[in-house]
């Protein structure tokens, strides 16, 4: 996955998790984000934390 080759998803960086929801605001599975199990969680993890943090919305 991207991520095991050395790309993180911090939830400061906005872009970056955007790319992980799809337009309604919902994360995206594994099978279409390319992610392994382990980092599927860490992004699922940091967008809670975005969507927590006021930085994306909850819905779209």
């Amino acid at each position: 996955c991207q991520m095991c080759a050395g790309k993180s998803v911090d939830y400061k960086d906005v872009m970056i998790v955007t790319k992980y929801i799809n337009e309604k605001g919902k994360i995206l599975p594994r099978r279409m984000t390319g992610a392994c199990a382990k980092h599927q969680r860490h992004i699922a993890e940091q967008i809670k934390r975005a969507r927590f943090m006021a930085l994306i919305p909850f819905v779209k």
